[in-house]
């Protein structure tokens, strides 16, 4: 197994996702298998309860929940009838990090692809607690940083892809800054891992940023904290092999030269990564500067076997990713979305979301413009507090070609959502709305259209007289951390939807299997009547009692999902769903449905 060890110093932020992703892209290009994990320093089990305004998004994938057989101190295996030590463990909430991996690489990971400190304490301490270390005194080093070692070389074999091969190289990319206190033992464990790979199988590129003083074209590029940034890495244990050095623009060959001269290393291995018109340039930005050939030389990639028809499957994704960055320079035509949604002050919140409307308008040959509405702003309440906010929230929305309502939790900001919902409706106006977003336009449905009395959700409206959304009977009300359905389920298109537009999409294929993040669902009671009033549900699971998919028929696009499609959508194969939204939105819907509506 060779390792690529992504760090990040200066400052946090700095692009290293973006960068460990591109440089699996360019591994993957010579037809190697590649994987990837994300060393998260929190003590969290997960991201799943953590703030979409502090942290981002919750990225979500594939894992279905399964069950665990837990060993108790008797060191008997239980079985399923020990109901109180039957654990269920909830799989698939992790960083958003993960994403990047997912849609660069084309690859399917595991919750195990994860790694954080609240992670490898309880495996560590569980442990413990059944005897594992023999009465030992369990202390972090060596426990913690064997543990730590023994799950990236377990985890970085297992098979990510359709090949079903083990990878060649796994990305590993330590999450904060080095230096973070937080870290330390992971920098441990990472430097002892080096030395457990042997020579010609670690390597480590270290990101740093490097500052303009004074800010603009004028300024000066400072080298000093990438100088402190390296010593800070070398005196934690590691030694880089290559600094990728973050700027706003393009570094001077003298700045190049001055951190590598400082930084004891050659020309070659300082590789400068300023800012370009999007981040799918960054890895022909890389492999200009010979990223690739670094690496092998580093890693002596060439003495992996490499199957000849992988290794053309590498070039055909290149050529396709390298068209799809150029082609984005070329177009002049927009495509407008209003994102509606609770948590827009951090874009983060919605990255996946926005990174799947971005594929979609490749293929659409339309340059995006994402408009960004807070919901609150849309209610009433706004326009005596903040009225400049109000008129400028109602512009967006009505001048938007496009209308989307994502997901989120909680009573803020959904009155607004539900008046965005009822613009599109109304004004015929491409819309999509995503989990809470669907739930919201059953609700709105509901409420104007089947005139159903105090039309509400147990979530949002406890009092309400109707819930056309209800709590799922099958999920634990006690927790909140990974209580949720989580992961990848299929979803039946019902009979007489032929009709569909989305379905059109999918050509004849009777189901599709998307992936989920959600603790209500709409209320099976309450379908017959909705669908008298002229909402379909077009999709729903395979008992035929959760609503999946529900649209309405004589409208240009009018959709919503209770599974999150963003999770699904790749750079080189964007999400149906998503990409059928812009499409109505920019006016070829028919093209695109005769072209990726064939038969999978």
């Amino acid at each position: 197994m060779k390792y690529v060890l992504v760090s990040g110093g200066v400052i946090s932020g700095v692009g290293k996702g973006i960068i460990a992703s591109s440089t699996g892209l360019l591994l993957k290009t010579i037809g190697l298998t590649v994987t990837s994990i994300k060393i998260d320093p929190y003590i969290n089990i997960d991201a799943g309860t953590m703030s979409p305004i502090e942290h981002g998004e919750v990225y979500v994938t594939d894992g279905m929940d399964f069950p665990i057989l837990q060993f108790d101190c008797s060191r008997k295996w239980l079985t399923r009838a020990d109901d109180r030590r039957w654990r269920l463990i909830r799989t698939s909430e992790m960083d958003l990090d993960l994403g990047n991996y997912e849609r660069y690489l084309l690859t399917t990971l595991t919750r195990d692809h994860n790694i954080t400190t609240g992670k490898i304490y309880q495996q560590v301490i569980e442990g413990e607690r059944v005897g594992k270390y023999l009465g030992k005194t369990v202390q972090v080093v060596p426990h913690i940083t064997n543990a730590i070692q023994d799950w990236i070389e377990r985890v970085a074999k297992i098979p990510v892809d359709e090949s079903g091969a083990e990878p060649d190289v796994c990305i590993i990319e330590l999450g904060g800054t080095v230096g973070d206190i937080e870290s330390a033992p992971f920098i441990h464990a990472v430097s002892q891992l080096q030395r457990r790979a042997g020579k010609s199988n670690f390597a480590q590129i270290h990101v740093s940023y490097v500052p303009v003083l004074p800010p603009g074209p004028g300024g000066e590029q400072k080298t000093k904290p990438t100088q402190r940034a390296v010593g800070d890495v070398r005196s934690a244990g590691l030694i880089p092999d290559l600094i990728a050095c973050r700027c706003e623009q393009p570094l001077e060959e003298g700045t190049i030269d001055k951190i590598a001269n400082m930084c004891q290393m050659e020309r070659k291995q300082v590789v400068a990564v300023h800012n370009v018109s999007t981040t799918y340039h960054v890895p022909l930005l890389l492999e200009k500067q010979k990223l690739l050939g670094t690496l092998s030389e580093l890693l002596n990639l060439s003495q992996i076997p490499q199957p000849v028809a992988r290794v053309d499957s590498g070039s055909l994704m290149w050529k396709s990713w390298v068209d799809l960055a150029h082609s984005q320079d070329h177009l002049h035509e927009t495509v407008s979305i209003a994102l509606v949604g609770k948590y827009t002050s951090l874009h983060d919140a919605y990255i996946s979301l926005a990174k799947s409307f971005e594929h979609a308008a490749m293929y659409c040959r339309k340059k995006l413009r994402m408009i960004w509405v807070d919901s609150s702003h849309l209610e009433d309440d706004a326009l005596e507090n903040s009225p400049a906010e109000f008129h400028k929230a109602w512009h967006d929305v009505c001048t938007a070609d496009s209308i989307c309502v994502p997901g989120g939790f909680g009573e803020r900001g959904t009155l607004g959502m539900m008046k965005a919902i009822t613009w599109a409706r109304t004004k015929k106006i491409p819309f999509l709305g995503i989990c809470l977003g669907m739930q919201l336009a059953v609700i709105e449905y509901a409420r104007n259209i089947a005139e159903i009395e105090d039309a509400g959700s147990e979530e949002l409206h406890k009092n309400a007289k109707n819930h056309a959304i209800i709590y799922m009977p099958d999920v634990d009300k006690s927790k909140l951390g990974g209580t949720m359905r989580l992961g990848r389920h299929p979803c039946i298109f019902q009979p007489g939807t032929e009709w569909s537009k989305l379905r059109a999409l999918y050509g004849s294929a009777p189901q599709i299997e998307e992936r989920h993040r959600h603790r209500y669902e709409v209320n099976p009671a309450m379908v017959e009547q909705l669908e008298k009033a002229g909402l379909t549900f077009v999709g729903k699971d395979v008992k035929g009692e959760r609503m999946e998919i529900i649209e309405i028929k004589d409208h240009p696009w009018f959709v919503a999902v209770q599974y999150h499609p963003e999770y699904l959508s790749r750079v080189l194969s964007p999400s149906r769903t998503v990409l059928g939204f812009l499409a109505a939105a920019s006016g070829c819907l028919d093209r695109v449905t005769a072209t990726f509506g064939k038969d999978r």
